[in-house]
């Protein structure tokens, strides 16, 4: 059932030199407000900091989900997370999914893929492994990690020394330099473990931060995931790709201390608290600079880097990402269509990296037959169950900016809230039973509705055609 991509795909007419080079770089459950450009009480960010005077800010950037890898399915996908089957964590994402890593290949980039990714296998032969997501080149962890990590390099799995953040990086500078003189451009990936508790990784010298207490080692990781970070847009000057480098950062979820959260709640609710994350954009080329307030979600990061890129294509399956490059010149001063958010489709499954990854080398290295064929190798990607089209279980929600309506099912009970994020970014008036807002909670609840239908359409396999 996968689609022929190349026989899909047309490519603008533009030299491989002429395209940009994209990097993405995406942080393990920071939050918001967890940086010191948006004003955090003690934690210092300067590579952050310095990015976001240079670049250009998002102050209402989204997560797709509240969670790590439905939202990295999203920025892969450019979709709802639960229409790729990644409902919640530990989820595989279905392999008839069209990518961004497919796309940009069958358009001439070298791809990679470094650190946390959580959306398949890391094992040879996988078709959901990164191989498989259509990256060239990938040195991943299957989950968060920390220091000494197991990861897999395109299948083989070895044990590494440092710390997680630093391998990544140094993994993502290695790709970056193998390829900067070479006739493609570079899409490289770079997905942190951190701050993701146990938060075991500390910062090189002295700690940019005076906090105390129970979220100090979270903290701490932040120091260490800015100075990582600030060693890669270092390295991008050094090695003369700066200029010609759309650099993409943002994190995969809200942050874990609710006061700095950006919202109400923090990761692991549909409340702003668990979804609005930081994100900036740099293209020295393009002189992209500002900041704006336009809402922009994960899964607009694939139409909007394809349209930056000159790259066209027609996609199969229906994106709920939108073009949103109209934003960095202003041409673009409001989303031309509501977000759809969903949690609590279906529960996680965990997902041990390091115990799995570690009982794959010793295999490998022993010339045995590798463990956890075949779960870890598919899962269930080739199961399609079929949910009742009028599911509603979980927590769900509309956001027409300014306005954002909650649908909450809890076994028999149905409660509808609505909010004006514009003067209530806490959502702490529910206007859902205001005379006043009759006709909009009516008009938002059956575009709700609809959109959560074609979501159930979709993960039951209604996107996907035998060739």
């Amino acid at each position: 059932m996968k689609i022929g991509l190349l026989a899909l795909l047309t490519v603008v007419a533009v030299a491989h030199a002429e395209r940009p080079n994209i990097v993405l770089v995406m942080a393990d459950d920071q939050g918001w407000g967890d940086v010191g450009y948006n004003g955090h009480p003690f934690v210092q960010t300067p590579e952050l900091d310095a990015m976001a005077a240079d670049g250009f800010v998002f102050d209402r950037f989204y997560a797709a989900a509240p969670i790590c890898s439905p939202t990295r399915a999203s920025i892969m996908t450019g979709r709802t997370p639960i229409r790729s089957k990644v409902t919640s964590h530990g989820r595989y994402m279905r392999p008839q999914e069209r990518t961004i890593a497919e796309t940009l290949k069958a358009a001439g980039y070298a791809t990679g893929i470094f650190g946390k990714v959580h959306l398949g296998s890391g094992q040879p032969g996988s078709p959901c492994n990164p191989s498989g997501m259509g990256f060239d080149e990938w040195a991943v962890g299957l989950n968060f990690f920390d220091n000494n990590p197991y990861l897999s390099h395109n299948g083989k799995v070895e044990r590494r020394k440092g710390k997680g953040s630093a391998i990544l990086i140094d993994d993502t500078i290695a790709f970056l330099e193998k390829h900067k003189d070479g006739e493609k451009p570079v899409f490289a990936v770079a997905w942190f473990p951190s701050p993701h508790s146990p938060h075991e990784e500390v910062p090189s010298g002295p700690a940019l931060y005076k906090g105390k207490g129970k979220m100090v080692a979270y903290y701490r990781e932040i120091t260490l995931l800015d100075q990582q970070f600030g060693r890669l847009r270092r390295a991008l000057r050094e090695l003369e790709m700066e200029q010609n480098t759309i650099l993409w950062y943002c994190s995969d979820n809200g942050g874990l201390n609710e006061e700095t959260s950006g919202g109400r709640a923090r990761k692991a609710s549909i409340y702003e608290g668990g979804l609005r994350i930081p994100g900036i954009v740099e293209w020295p080329a393009k002189k992209l600079k500002g900041r704006s307030a336009v809402p922009v979600n994960t899964f607009d990061m694939l139409p909007t880097l394809l349209s930056m890129a000159g790259v066209e294509t027609d996609f199969p399956h229906p994106l709920d990402g939108v073009d949103m490059s109209g934003v960095f010149d202003g041409t673009t001063a409001q989303r031309p269509r509501p977000m759809g958010f969903w949690g609590g489709f279906q529960s996680g499954q965990s997902t041990k990296s390091d115990a799995i990854l570690k009982a794959i080398m010793e295999k490998q290295q022993a010339g045995e037959p590798t463990p956890h064929d075949p779960l870890r190798m598919k899962k269930d990607v080739d199961d399609f169950p079929q949910f009742p089209e009028d599911s509603a279980t979980g927590h769900a929600a509309w956001n027409d900016w300014p306005w954002k309506l909650h649908r909450i099912n809890k076994k028999q009970d149905e409660v509808f809230e609505l909010y004006n994020l514009a003067n209530d970014a806490m959502e702490t008036t529910n206007l859902a039973s205001n005379p006043e807002h009759k006709e909009r909670v009516e008009r938002m609840k059956k575009e709700l509705d609809m959109w959560m239908r074609s979501v159930v359409r979709s993960i039951n396999g209604a996107d996907y055609s035998e060739e």
